[in-house]
């Protein structure tokens, strides 16, 4: 059996507009007016299951995760965690403006 891929996702909130502006500010995607994004794909998406409440996050990788968190700030976001670092890079923890959990992501160099 192949392994299935993830294809798509939803982020939902009260407020489209604020979602949109929000996410097209931060990380340049281009919501159309029917609230759908295409966005670049990479060749693999690297995944993890894990025991805990139950939650779904999504990772953007950005190259300046400090810049990255000062603008998710400053664009009506809430930073929830410091850097935390692992062994292929750094990552944090942010809220949207309607409150979704997510995740950004720095690789680290090379």
């Amino acid at each position: 059996m192949t392994a299935a891929s993830i294809v798509f996702f939803d982020i939902a909130g009260p407020d489209m507009a604020a979602l949109d502006t929000f996410y097209a500010d931060n990380f340049g995607w281009a919501i159309t007016a029917a609230g759908t994004s295409a966005l670049v794909k990479t060749p693999t998406l690297d995944g993890a299951l894990r025991q805990d409440p139950p939650e779904k996050i999504l990772y953007v990788g950005v190259p300046d995760l400090d810049a990255a968190m000062r603008k998710v700030a400053a664009t009506g976001g809430k930073v929830l965690t410091p850097r935390i670092p692992i062994p292929t890079g750094s990552f944090v923890l942010f809220e949207d403006p309607a409150g979704n959990r997510m995740g950004l992501f720095q690789a680290k160099a090379g």
